[in-house]
């Protein structure tokens, strides 16, 4: 998605054929443009709901205004219903709800939209452009030659616009009212703390959640692990549906995941599918997996390598994929938390890391799944799910051998989907699952030196480069981007790592 708005945007009709090219891998079932004097609107599809019927821009009635988006929007066929008396829906695509909800509430439609998105509304004058709540999908921006532009990926303006930035998740952006927050997690007003109530309330809002990412009219299917949160994700989606395929991957004689993750779905009758690769699969695959992600941070790049490898891999089956991604950030599940003894502690490093999710863990899973043009889908960051996850007493959620076992509430609510071997195997990292993280950190260390890596590390204080892991795929990153995007604005991990607290 990609769109030039201001007086002087036709100059950017001749960069518009660029963008969506860049782009092209996120949607290569079609393509649709739109300019006019005022603004450019651009679109590679990945057809998903009225595959026949909703290409984009999709039109008003009078053919005024016009919307492009990047998502889905679950709630759309409510949406329809309190509209359809006002307005004629010519299209099944729940993009079109997003319009015409525009035209009856103006900026406060974005409060009353349900889904992961990224949008441009162009009403004959002016925008509205909005990001989900959490960032769930990407969106980036910048201003060039009196006009602002606008892209799902970093790639699709490099060269072409400088000073880019990513816009903010919870925010949408009118001319009228310029970047304004629309959404913030809510304060708490009282913490739950009954565990009967909240194991019931966990499990039906979960329930709920999955059943709603299920709105498709291609292949859906699950990434599996073997871990707790994508084998959660499969058993209530198993219960759903008589057929599910289900994906993992691993390095060869090192990976845990494949281990557990072939046992889940001997339990749950899945179709399953698996991919073992090698070291040098990882080394050859490594600058594509850069490329697309839009990172050198040495954690989202080690865990983005297999999940570039498995979404490979489901490609070939399916269109849209569910995955684990937010668990831990709601139910404080990485090891690290269990340094804390506060529950304002945990509460705040919860927030912190949930907020921030934008340009880490869910840029990880937007870009490597798009990179093989099939969209993922995150049920534990539905926007209910997550306030009311984050309304438990942080206290229940402390973790450690003198306490509990991590996300032991979420364990609970679903002892019965699951063999106990899955529902009380403690956390690993995707990345050490996979049996790929260790190795990749051994290999640079052959490759750099520590005279080198010194040396580099005072060239480059400005992108505070920490390790000769962070140095090798910043590297890569640079050969590919240069010095048209401003480093610092990288999204960097800044919690813990896969076995920092293990031992607690």
């Amino acid at each position: 998605m990609v769109a030039i708005f201001g007086h002087n945007s036709q100059l950017g009709v001749p960069h518009l054929d660029t963008m969506l090219n860049r782009l092209s891998h996120r949607g290569p079932d079609d393509r649709g443009t739109f300019a006019n004097g005022h603004i450019t609107l651009g679109q590679t599809r990945l057809s998903i709901v009225d595959v026949a019927g909703g290409r984009q821009p999709i039109f008003s009635e009078d053919g005024e205004k016009c919307v492009i988006c990047n998502g889905e929007i679950y709630n759309h066929l409510d949406l329809r219903k309190a509209l359809h008396q006002e307005h004629c829906f010519r299209t099944n695509s729940d993009t079109e709800a997003i319009l015409h909800l525009f035209e009856e509430e103006g900026t406060q439609s974005v409060l009353k939209l349900d889904g992961m998105f990224a949008f441009v509304v162009y009403d004959g004058k002016d925008i509205l452009v909005a990001r989900d709540p959490l960032g769930i999908k990407p969106l980036y921006y910048s201003q060039e030659n009196s006009c602002l532009l606008f892209a799902s990926e970093i790639k699709a303006l490099q060269g072409i616009a400088g000073n880019i930035q990513e816009f903010p998740a919870g925010y949408y952006y009118s001319p009228s009212q310029g970047l304004t927050q629309y959404y913030r997690l809510p304060v708490i007003p009282e913490w739950q703390s009954n565990v009967s109530e909240i194991s019931q309330k966990l499990h039906d809002k979960l329930y709920g959640a999955v059943e709603k990412r299920w709105m498709s009219d291609v292949p859906v299917g699950c990434f599996l692990s073997g871990g707790l949160d994508s084998s959660l994700i499969c058993a209530v989606s198993k219960r759903n549906f008589d057929h599910l395929d289900t994906f993992s991957v691993g390095l060869e004689t090192e990976s845990q995941d494949l281990i557990y993750a072939r046992k889940v779905a001997q339990f749950l009758g899945t179709n399953h599918h698996e991919y073992v690769y090698t070291m040098s699969d990882v080394l050859e695959a490594l600058p594509d997996v850069i490329y697309h992600l839009e990172s050198f941070d040495p954690a989202l790049v080690r865990s983005a390598i297999p999940c570039y490898f498995v979404s490979r891999l489901a490609r070939e089956y399916v269109k849209v994929i569910l995955t684990g991604e937010g668990s831990d950030e709601v139910f404080a599940g990485y090891h690290y938390f269990k340094r804390f003894s506060d529950k304002q502690d945990v509460y705040q490093e919860s927030v912190r890391i949930l907020t921030g999710l934008h340009n880490m863990n869910l840029q990880r899973v937007d870009r490597a799944t798009m990179a093989h043009s099939i969209e993922g889908r995150v049920p534990f960051l539905d926007i209910g799910f997550v306030e009311y996850a984050m309304s438990i007493d942080p206290r229940l959620k402390l973790a450690g051998k003198s306490k509990r076992i991590e996300k032991w509430l979420l364990r609970q609510a679903f002892t019965r989907y699951l063999p106990d071997e899955i529902i009380w195997r403690p956390k690993m990292e995707f990345a050490a699952g996979c049996g790929s993280e260790e190795l990749i950190t051994d290999m640079v260390e052959d490759e750099i030196s520590d005279a080198e890596f010194e040396r580099e590390r005072q060239r480059l204080q400005e992108i505070n480069i920490s390790s000769k892991e962070d140095l090798y795929y910043f590297r890569i990153f640079y050969d590919f981007f240069g010095s048209d995007i401003d480093a610092t604005a990288i999204g960097r991990w800044k919690g813990g790592f896969s076995r920092e607290g293990s031992d607690l």
